[in-house]
C-alpha cells in the first residue's frame, strides 16, 4: 500500500470497524480484569521494522484494535481506583469521536469558529456548575497540571508587575524569588507548574500543623507578614491521599488581608461545589484569583482535558499573549484566540466532549454522580471499619478512602512492607486496581472513586480482594 489517498474510500469503513468493536468492548468492562497479566507481551506484537510498503488502512486498524482492546488497562471501567481517573460518559465518548472526525484547529477563531464558540459555551457552563462568577476568564487545558501552569503564570505576571516588570516580555532576570506559600497538601503538579515557570519547584514554603499536612493558618499568616510584599498562596481542594481540603475561605481572608494572589488547585475537589451536601468544602473558591481543575477526572470526559479560570480575565492575555505575527488574526471578545489565553498553540477541540456531557446530564446528573460517589466512599469506610484485618488511616474524604491491611501481631515496619507487597499483588491480580501511598509514615491503599460506572458491588469486591490477597501474604 502506498499513498493514503489510495485508501480514501475506506475511511468510513475503518471507523465502522472501531464502532462495531465498541459495543462488545464497552459491555465487557463490568467483567474484565482491569489489567490482564496474560496480555503483558501483547504490545510486542505491534513492534518490528517500519514497513516499506504499508499494509493498508483496514489491516493496520484491525491489528491495533485486536491488540489494544486486550492489552489496554481498562481504566474506563468501574474498578479502576488507582489514580484519580474518571471514565468517559457515553455522551463525552461519542463527542470525542466527533472531535477526531472533525479534527478542528481550536486555538484560532478563523481556523474554527465552531471550536471557539463551543469552548466559550463550555467554559461558561463550567463556571455555572461550580458557582464561579460569569466574569471570570477561562481556558481549556490538557490537564490540571497545565491548568496550574496557567493560573500560576497569571499570578507570576501579576507579581512581577507589582515589582514594575513585564515578565512576559522581559523574563525573571533581576527579580527576587516569587514567594509561594501553601499547606502540606500542596500537590506535585503545583510544584511542577512552578518549575516550568522558572520559579522553582522547591520554592513553596509549607505551613502545616501536623504530619498529615493540614494548614497552620497562624503560621501561614506570620509567613505572609514576613514577606512584606506581594506573594502567592496555593490552597488545595482535594488532597490525594485522603480527599481532605484546605480551608479555602480562610485562605481567601488571608489573601485579601495581605494583598496576596490566591490560587486554588481543585484538580478533583472543585467538584464538591456541585452538591449542596459537599459544597462547604470549597466555600470561598469564588474569591480566588485563579482556579485549576481536571475535566478527565470527575467530569468523566476522555483524556486529556483540564481547565483554568482567573478572576480578572485580562490576566490570561497578559501572561500568554504574544506579539502578533503578520499571518495570525487579532482576536476580540467574540472572536477569541484561545492560543493567546493559555500555554498551548496547537489545541485539540476538547470543548466538544465537555459540551456534550454537560448538555446530556446537566447539573442534576453531576450532582447525583458526586453524591453517589461520596456515598460509596462512606460505604468503603464502613466496610473497612467492620473488617477485623483492615484499618482506616484517615477519616473518609470526599471520594478517597485511605486504609491498610492490618492483621494482628505485626509491627509497623512489617506492616509497611506487607502493604507495599499487597499493592503490587493487587495490581498484578487485575480484578481491581488501587495503588499504594505513604501517609503519616504508614503504607496503605488510597482508592479514589470518580468513575461514573462504579457501584456498590465494585466497592465490595475491592474490599474482598484486598482481604483475600492480604491473608495470603501473612
Amino acid at each position: 500500500m502506498g499513498d493514503p489517498r489510495d485508501d480514501a474510500d475506506l475511511a468510513a469503513e475503518a471507523l465502522k470497524v472501531v464502532a462495531d468493536a465498541a459495543g462488545p468492548y464497552l459491555a465487557s468492562l463490568g467483567d474484565r480484569l482491569v489489567q490482564d497479566p496474560a496480555t503483558g507481551t501483547l504490545p510486542d506484537e505491534l513492534d518490528g521494522p517500519l514497513p516499506e510498503r504499508g499494509d493498508g488502512t483496514l489491516a493496520a486498524v484491525g491489528e491495533l484494535l485486536r491488540v489494544a482492546t486486550d492489552a489496554a488497562t481498562h481504566s474506563s471501567g468501574p474498578r479502576f481506583f488507582h489514580f484519580v481517573v474518571g471514565g468517559s460518559t457515553p455522551a463525552a465518548q461519542a463527542a470525542d469521536w466527533l472531535t477526531s472526525l472533525l479534527d478542528q484547529v481550536s486555538g484560532l477563531w478563523p481556523a474554527s469558529p465552531l471550536a471557539t464558540r463551543v469552548e466559550d459555551i463550555a467554559l461558561a457552563w463550567l463556571k455555572e456548575l461550580f458557582g464561579l462568577p460569569a466574569s471570570h476568564g477561562g481556558v481549556l487545558t490538557p490537564s490540571a497540571t497545565l491548568a496550574n501552569v496557567t493560573g500560576l503564570a497569571a499570578a507570576r505576571h501579576w507579581w512581577a508587575g507589582r515589582h514594575g516588570v513585564d515578565v512576559s516580555a522581559d523574563g525573571l532576570a533581576g527579580l527576587p524569588r516569587m514567594p509561594v506559600l501553601s499547606s502540606g497538601y500542596v500537590h506535585p503538579s503545583s510544584r511542577k507548574a512552578l518549575q516550568i515557570l522558572g520559579c522553582g519547584r522547591d520554592s513553596v514554603r509549607v505551613f502545616a500543623r501536623d504530619d498529615a499536612g493540614r494548614a497552620d493558618l497562624a503560621a501561614l499568616e506570620a509567613g505572609l507578614a514576613a514577606v512584606g510584599g506581594p506573594a502567592v498562596l496555593i490552597a488545595n481542594a482535594g488532597e490525594v491521599n485522603t480527599g481532605d481540603f484546605d480551608p479555602i475561605a480562610e485562605f481567601a481572608d488571608l489573601a485579601e488581608s495581605y494583598g496576596a494572589w490566591l490560587h486554588v488547585d481543585g484538580a478533583f475537589g472543585l467538584f464538591a461545589a456541585v452538591s449542596p451536601r459537599t459544597a462547604h468544602l470549597v466555600r470561598g473558591v469564588e474569591r480566588a484569583d485563579s482556579v485549576a481543575a481536571d475535566a478527565h477526572k470527575w467530569l468523566n470526559v476522555p483524556y486529556e482535558s483540564g481547565f483554568a479560570f482567573v478572576r480578572e480575565a485580562r490576566r490570561l492575555a497578559e501572561a500568554f499573549g504574544t506579539l502578533e505575527a503578520a499571518y495570525l488574526p487579532v482576536g476580540d471578545e467574540v472572536r477569541v484566540n484561545f492560543n493567546a489565553l493559555g500555554p498551548e498553540s496547537s489545541r485539540r477541540a476538547r470543548a466538544l466532549p465537555i459540551w456534550a456531557t454537560l448538555r446530556a446530564y446537566g447539573r442534576d446528573g453531576y450532582r447525583a454522580m458526586v453524591e453517589r460517589h461520596h456515598d460509596l466512599a462512606l460505604l468503603l469506610a464502613r466496610l473497612v471499619d467492620q473488617a477485623p484485618d483492615l484499618e482506616a488511616l484517615a477519616p473518609p474524604g470526599l471520594n478517597v478512602v485511605c486504609f491498610r491491611y492490618r492483621p494482628d501481631g505485626l509491627g509497623e515496619d512489617r506492616l509497611n512492607r506487607l502493604n507495599a507487597e499487597l499493592g503490587e499483588r493487587l495490581l498484578a491480580d487485575g480484578r481491581v486496581y488501587a495503588g499504594t501511598t505513604t501517609y503519616r509514615g504508614r503504607t496503605g491503599l488510597r482508592p479514589a472513586i470518580v468513575n461514573w460506572r462504579t457501584g456498590e458491588a465494585d466497592i465490595e469486591l475491592l474490599v474482598s480482594v484486598v482481604r483475600e490477597i492480604g491473608s495470603g501474604l501473612v
